[in-house]
């Protein structure tokens, strides 16, 4: 799948997913939307108004209103790629979610995910 496809998705297609992958594994969606909320600097409530109007993938990250400053310290594989080499910054920014929530489905704690 090209950039452009991932990032024309849609937030509400993405969302339930990262959610479902989480909840599979005995975390919970306030722990996804925290992880979000970190990452991008959107509050939870506007987590929910991008879920519930459609916003694309990537317009969700290119409007995002403060990435996080500890966010180059996410490092490692998703999907046999470095996060940290990703040239795309859109793309890095999506795929620092990725890892946050593989992080968190492996039962790792929230303080270690969210670099603190």
């Amino acid at each position: 799948m090209s950039n452009d496809q991932v990032f024309a998705m849609g937030f509400q297609k993405v969302y339930p997913l990262l959610v479902n992958k989480a909840v599979r594994k005995g975390r919970t969606e306030g722990e996804v939307r925290q992880i979000v909320c970190w990452l991008t600097g959107y509050s939870p409530e506007e987590v929910e108004e991008a879920v519930n109007a459609g916003t694309a993938y990537g317009d969700f990250f290119r409007n995002a209103p403060r990435m996080n400053p500890n966010c180059h310290l996410i490092t490692g594989r998703v999907c046999g790629i470095r996060v940290e080499e990703i040239e795309d910054p859109i793309m890095r920014r999506i795929r620092y979610l990725d890892k946050l929530v593989d992080e968190l489905a492996k039962g790792k704690p929230m303080d270690k995910i969210l670099r603190g």
